[in-house]
C-alpha cells in the first residue's frame, strides 16, 4: 500500500510527464498534431489499396449497421492496435530514454511508463473521435455503443501498459529487446485480424488443423479488436466470450507488470 500512495502522490508529476510528452512528441513539425490523423490515414489507404483492390479481400458485412466498407472496417482495429503497439513501444522505452532523471530524482518510476500510456491516449481519443464522426456519417449508430466503447479503451490501455512494464524492466537489462520486440509486434499484428476477417482463417483450416482456429484465439489482440469492431462497425454489444477474454487480459497483464515492475525498481538507476 505505500508504493500505491506514493504513485497516487505523484499524480501531479505523471500529469507534467504527459504534458511534456504531447507538446514534445510533434515540436518544430509543420502540421503538428495533425501527424496523428495524417499516419493511420496514411496506413488506412496502404491497406486498402493492398488488401482491398489488390487482393479483394472480402469483409462480413455489418451486422446490424449494414456496413460494407472496407476503409472504416480496417479503421475500427486499426485504431485500437496502433494504440496497443505505442503504448508498449514507449512505456518499454520510457526508463532509457529518462536515464538522466531516474539517476538524479527519486520518483516514482512506474509514472514513465504510465506516462506514456497518457500521451498516446491523448492523440488516440482525436484518432477515435475522428473515426467516430466518419462512422455516423456513413450511417453507423453508434452513440448508444460508445461509453461501452471508452470502457474498453480502458481496458486495452490497461493490457498495454501492463506488458510495457514487464518490457522496460527486461530493456534497461538487454537494450536490444525494443529491437527483437518490433519484430515481434509486426508478426502479432499480422496473427490478429486486423487487415483481414478473422472468416479467412477459419475457412483456411481443414479438419485435421482444427486446433490451429483455438490457438488463434488464444491471443488477447484478437478479442479486442473483434471486440470494438462489433460496437464501432456493428453496432452491436460484443459477444460474453470476448469480454471476459478483454477484462481478463487487461486486469492479469496489469498485475503482472505491477510486480514485475515493483520488484525491480530500485535496481533501475544502478543498471542505467
Amino acid at each position: 500500500m505505500t508504493y500505491l500512495n506514493e504513485l497516487a502522490s505523484s499524480r501531479e508529476l505523471l500529469a507534467n510527464l504527459i504534458a511534456r510528452e504531447v507538446k514534445g512528441k510533434y515540436r518544430r513539425t509543420l502540421f503538428g498534431q495533425l501527424w496523428s490523423l495524417i499516419n493511420p490515414l496514411a496506413l488506412m489507404l496502404i491497406y486498402t489499396l493492398v488488401y482491398s483492390f489488390i487482393f479483394k479481400a472480402k469483409i462480413e458485412i455489418g451486422d446490424p449497421s449494414g456496413l460494407n466498407i472496407y476503409p472504416l472496417w480496417l479503421m475500427c482495429g486499426l485504431l485500437p492496435w496502433t494504440f496497443f503497439t505505442s503504448v508498449v513501444n514507449g512505456g518499454m522505452s520510457s526508463i532509457v530514454s529518462n536515464g538522466s532523471l531516474v539517476k538524479k530524482v527519486y520518483f516514482p518510476r512506474m509514472v514513465l511508463p504510465i506516462s506514456a500510456m497518457g500521451s498516446v491516449g491523448f492523440t488516440w481519443v482525436l484518432e477515435m473521435a475522428v473515426l467516430a464522426i466518419a462512422l455516423l456519417l456513413f450511417g453507423a449508430n453508434i452513440w448508444l455503443w460508445l461509453p461501452f466503447t471508452m470502457i474498453l479503451m480502458v481496458l486495452l490501455g490497461m493490457f498495454a501498459v501492463g506488458l510495457s512494464m514487464v518490457l522496460a524492466v527486461i530493456n534497461v537489462h538487454f537494450r536490444d529487446m525494443q529491437h527483437l520486440v518490433g519484430i515481434l509486434l509486426r508478426l502479432w499484428m499480422y496473427l490478429t485480424p486486423i487487415i483481414y476477417p478473422i472468416s479467412l482463417v477459419e475457412d483456411a483450416v481443414t479438419p485435421k488443423t482444427a486446433w490451429l482456429v483455438d490457438l488463434y484465439h488464444l491471443n488477447p489482440m484478437e478479442h479486442f479488436s473483434v471486440a470494438f469492431r462489433n460496437l464501432l462497425y456493428d453496432n452491436r454489444m460484443p459477444a460474453g466470450h470476448d469480454l471476459v477474454w478483454c477484462v481478463f487480459a487487461a486486469f492479469g497483464m496489469l498485475a503482472i507488470g505491477f510486480w514485475v515492475f515493483a520488484k525491480n525498481e530500485k535496481k533501475l538507476a544502478e543498471l542505467l
